[in-house]
């Protein structure tokens, strides 16, 4: 079994719902990472939030900040972001397992996220993201790496797929 796991999908098929339901899963375990959630307002999507499993958060992506940094209509605080996941304690002895939602467009603008997520695919930690469906860059380079198991996830599949994914990573993992 293969210790890095990536979960990838179209937009909206429930990557970080499957996100939140592992963590709650494995919470005995002691994970560390982060998931995102949608920011509305007036009911319309203005940007994304950072949560950690900590409960610490911070601001992604909106469409009110000033960024050269964007994807589609939202501007990204590449340095907000880098101070959020420097803080979190990945590589800590009492991590259980390191959980990221998501290694996307927005995340790989920071170049500190994609050292990290190198570091941590070498790692000896356990390991689940999401990851976007169409790729290029960093999101291409680890969808093709020996070393990950990838899970696509669909409507047909998302009811069954969290069972899976934690029979997969509960298991004695291998490199």
């Amino acid at each position: 079994m293969k210790k890095n796991i990536l979960i990838t999908g179209v937009p909206g098929i429930g990557k970080t719902t499957l996100i939140m339901k592992i963590l709650e899963a494995v919470k005995h375990i002691g994970p560390v990472g982060f998931y995102t959630e949608e920011i509305r307002e007036q009911g319309i999507r203005t940007g994304f939030s950072l949560i950690s499993t900590c409960g610490d958060r911070s601001i992604l992506a909106h469409v009110n900040i000033r960024s050269r940094f964007k994807v589609g209509r939202y501007s990204v605080d590449v340095a907000g972001f880098e101070a959020f996941i420097e803080q979190l304690p990945f590589f800590d002895d009492n991590a259980g397992m390191i959980v990221v939602d998501e290694i996307g467009r927005m995340e790989c603008f920071s170049t500190k996220f994609t050292r990290l997520i190198r570091t941590i695919l070498d790692s000896e930690k356990l390991f689940i993201a999401t990851v976007a469906l169409k790729s290029e860059g960093l999101i291409a380079e680890v969808k093709k790496r020996s070393d990950i198991e990838l899970f696509e996830i669909t409507r047909d599949n998302r009811n069954d797929l969290l069972q899976r994914i934690l029979n997969h990573a509960l298991s004695k993992p291998s490199r």
